[in-house]
């Protein structure tokens, strides 16, 4: 005789058989596509949002700025008061965590390209700072 108890196990039975069809397992595929050596042990890294620059936060209170291939860009004296960093809304900008402070600092900076104009004509004082400026949202 079939009770109640039977069809009851049976339900969940053919429930959980069901289920475990539905059940993979995924595998991941990974590999390491770049390893580069820095100058000291780093305290944390930020990454900027257009991902071409890599910034670590050494254990010396400096931020070393590396491209996404390695090569170190440049050098930020900090301090060694900041613990952690974090990347801004814009490719130059960090904001810097110091925790025993209770403090926050937004640090803005800017890559200065050289440019080579030996032999250039010139109109007034050679050694005179140039920006230039790219609008890129023009409409």
């Amino acid at each position: 005789m079939i009770t109640q108890k039977k069809i009851l196990y049976g339900i969940l039975l053919t429930l959980v058989f069901l289920g475990m069809g539905t059940i993979s397992m995924a595998s991941v595929d990974w590999e390491i596509q770049k390893e580069f050596s820095i100058k000291t042990k780093p305290k944390d890294i930020a990454t900027s949002t257009n991902g071409k620059w890599l910034y670590i936060l050494s254990d010396n209170g400096k931020i070393l700025i590396y491209s996404i291939t390695g090569l170190l860009k440049d050098e930020i004296i900090i301090g060694n008061d900041i613990e952690s960093i974090e990347a801004g809304p814009r490719e130059n900008i960090l904001f810097l965590y110091n925790n025993e402070k209770a403090a926050v600092q937004i640090l803005a900076f800017d890559f200065v390209q050289k440019i080579n104009i030996s032999g250039s004509p010139f109109i007034g004082n050679p050694e005179a700072p140039v920006v230039i400026v790219v609008f890129t949202d023009y409409q």
